[in-house]
């Protein structure tokens, strides 16, 4: 078996942890939906899904059929709520895979009504977001729409917020939440007064307990991540006295390929972008853009070697980048350094990455490539 040169570790406690710090926060009547599209956020869907299902969380979300067919196929039986849209031509698989779907699209519920099964549906109206969604003026015709066909049965009802993690201003959040009741309302009038109502995901939930409902769909955070640091604040100031905390579980790691010394004024790495000032001890990563180490991050970042910070000389490319470790000593080859997470007293968050790139946390772990090589393994401890 080849030695990996990089790969992520994941903290599966932490993943208990965050999982059972949310489902504290809601109501015992209130599922906790655990949101596992794009790899579970870069850090491996079936088994993520499995922990958070032993963890407590009631149902799962993905955001495409083929990702309810991946859990499928691994034998996780749970609820899956389908959030992304559907090709008509994959509509039959739905029933088979027994999942829940979102409808907003007349189409939808026509390729639907083919079906000689029933299948459960959560119709996802437009309160703000502008997305997905069917228009609260449109809910009532596009709800007798769907009463033509006997066979769709409508579970439950859905929205998503457009601000919450970006401000300090409830406004546009109360506006949506209104709008969310009034369609509510639209189906309690029309005779559905038992379904799933959900709108809130883990910036909602957290801020404002009157969006739980019956199910929050919980994501970023039990990957140990906030939404945003304006949300973390926010909280904390309305809920001083509060213990929940949160772990982060990515850890992405690599080894160093080479070591070498250069001169004083000399070039490092394409377009002559960084010129040493002194001599310089240099250690190459074989890790670049294609693995999800963003080109942006040229001449901002820092990597940990032995727990001490080791900065990016010139530009990222496709496969390798370049590090000082001059003032780091006993570094050999193959030692193992850490692109985010911890190592020794250092920590290099998703956050802090993301402010480098000039993005947003999410994206972080979720560009960690998983190549058909499986190059960057993911590796649950």
């Amino acid at each position: 078996m080849s030695e990996k040169l990089s790969w992520v570790e994941i903290d599966t406690q932490a993943l208990v942890h965050n999982t059972r710090a949310c489902k504290k926060i809601l109501s015992p009547k209130t599922k906790l939906c655990a949101v596992v599209k794009a790899n579970a956020y870069g850090h491996g869907i079936v088994p993520c899904a499995k922990i958070f299902l032993d963890a407590g969380a009631d149902w799962l979300a993905v955001h495409s059929i083929e990702e309810a067919q991946v859990l499928r196929d691994a034998g996780i039986t749970a609820p899956i709520y389908i959030i992304g849209y559907i090709a008509l031509v994959d509509i039959p698989r739905i029933p088979k895979l027994d999942c829940r779907m979102i409808v907003y699209n007349n189409e939808t519920l026509d390729a639907l009504g083919k079906l000689d099964t029933d299948v459960r549906v959560h119709i996802k109206v437009e309160t703000g977001t502008h997305r997905q969604g069917v228009l609260i003026s449109e809910l009532p015709d596009f709800i007798d729409y769907l009463l033509q066909y006997k066979n769709i049965i409508i579970e439950g009802i859905s929205t998503h917020f457009a601000n919450i993690e970006d401000t300090t201003h409830p406004e546009y959040y109360e506006e949506q939440l209104g709008e969310f009741n009034t369609a509510v309302q639209i189906l309690e009038e029309k005779g559905f007064t038992n379904l799933i109502k959900h709108c809130a995901a883990a910036g909602a939930a957290l801020l404002f307990p009157e969006s739980h409902f019956d199910m929050v769909r919980f994501g970023v955070t039990l990957y140990g991540m906030w939404p945003s640091q304006i949300l973390k604040a926010s909280f904390h100031k309305k809920f001083p006295d509060t213990d929940f905390k949160l772990q982060p579980a990515f850890n992405w790691k690599a080894r160093i390929a080479q070591i070498k010394k250069i001169p004083a004024g000399k070039f490092v790495g394409y377009g002559c972008t960084y010129q040493t000032d002194k001599p310089t001890t240099m250690a190459v990563v074989p890790i670049g853009y294609s693995d999800g180490y963003a080109r942006s991050l040229s001449g901002k970042s820092y990597v940990l070697v032995h727990g001490h910070q080791a900065p990016l000389l010139g530009r990222v490319s496709m496969n390798n980048i370049v590090i000082d470790i001059t003032d780091i000593p006993d570094v050999k080859l193959e030692d193992e350094i850490v692109l985010l997470g911890k190592q020794g007293n250092g920590e290099i968050t998703s956050e802090q990455f993301a402010s480098w790139a000039d993005t947003i946390n999410y994206e972080i772990p979720t560009r960690v490539a998983i190549h058909v090589n499986m190059n960057i393994p993911r590796i649950f401890i």
